[in-house]
């Protein structure tokens, strides 16, 4: 059996990034975003369509495990909360963050994903400029700290 290696910044020289989203001018948007703030970071970002390729994924024995999942909640096939779920319920998972990156704002998602296991919740901004510092926020965040006062009022991120 592979031994499955958790990001550690000091063994790996770069961070795993992914974005799970249905659209692809979404996924267009944050990639393009994500390589402006990628300048000074080192990150690699994958791309997946849907939250079924996602699970097929992170299924396999001898990836990198990501750093930062940012999930998209309404996809067919499997959504955001049910992919939440699975991958909350697998200890190897563990240290992996999950931004749930969504256009909705409903108190309903943000409490269930909240209650579910996400560590931050993020609505898709609608200029370039907000998508960058949101990106470049998450990803300079101090996970640990993050989460030692995380509440319901640190939750939602609004830049």
């Amino acid at each position: 059996m592979a031994t499955i290696k958790k990001y550690d910044h000091r063994e790996s020289p770069r961070m795993q990034v992914y974005l799970v989203d249905d659209d692809a001018d979404d996924r267009t948007f944050f990639s393009d975003a994500f390589a402006k703030v990628n300048l000074d970071l080192h990150t690699d970002l994958h791309l997946f369509e849907n939250g079924m390729e996602l699970m097929d994924h992170l299924k396999k024995d001898d990836i990198d495990l990501p750093h930062i999942i940012f999930l998209d909640l309404n996809m067919p096939l499997l959504s955001g909360k049910e992919c939440l779920r699975e991958i909350r319920q697998v200890k190897r998972f563990d240290d992996v963050s999950i931004a749930i990156y969504s256009t909705s704002d409903a108190p309903g998602d943000i409490e269930d994903t909240f209650s579910g296991g996400a560590n931050i919740y993020l609505r898709k901004p609608l200029t370039f400029e907000e998508l960058t510092k949101t990106i470049r926020h998450v990803l300079k965040l101090n996970w640990q700290y993050h989460m030692a006062g995380m509440s319901k009022e640190t939750f939602f991120l609004s830049i």
